[in-house]
């Protein structure tokens, strides 16, 4: 019953990391567009897109959120194993669980703390004051979805670390 969720929510975390190159592609001609802008004067249209800044900065967060699950997922996080390949295997998988646990409980905090933030700065009524004028929770909100995400997959990492051999992992090993 688990393999056929897990592939489920595999093939979800993928769309959300093909969303994210989508929200790349649109951060591109956006800036194209604001370079392209100020550089050629184009009869009728204005010297550059003065939002530009803040969207791309606000796209860069959103591309971070939607990869982060898949790249978790995938084993291409950030990830130091220099002692957990030195160390006796069964001692590695072990503390493979305790980062995973670890991960878990980080996850389902800032979760927490970040709906809690969100609701917050939605029922304040707070806003961003820039070049564009939008609700704070509008930044805040995917915040805590991400996270839940991502404390899903710790527990899919952590099935397939008890299904699989016991030693450490090696399907992000920056040392052979």
């Amino acid at each position: 019953m688990i393999d056929p969720l897990s592939e489920a929510y595999g093939r979800f975390l993928a769309s959300l990391a093909l969303l994210g190159c989508a929200i790349l592609m649109a951060m591109m001609f956006i800036i194209v567009g604001d370079v392209a802008l100020r550089n050629i004067p184009f009869p009728g249209l204005p010297r550059g897109l003065a939002w530009s800044n803040e969207i791309s900065e606000l796209m860069l967060y959103l591309i971070t959120m939607c990869v982060a699950p898949w790249l978790l997922r995938q084993g291409q996080h950030i990830r130091v194993d220099i002692v957990l390949q030195a160390l006796p295997p069964q001692l590695a998988w072990s503390l493979e669980w305790v980062g995973d646990l670890i991960g878990f409980v980080c996850c389902l905090a800032i979760a927490w703390f970040g709906t809690q933030a969100a609701w917050s700065s939605y029922v304040s009524g707070a806003v961003n004051i820039k070049t564009l004028v939008t609700p704070e929770w509008w930044a805040l909100a995917p915040l805590p979805l991400v996270f839940v995400l991502l404390g899903i997959e710790m527990i899919f990492r952590m099935i397939r670390l008890q299904r699989g051999p016991r030693g450490p992992r090696h399907d992000a090993v920056s040392a052979a």
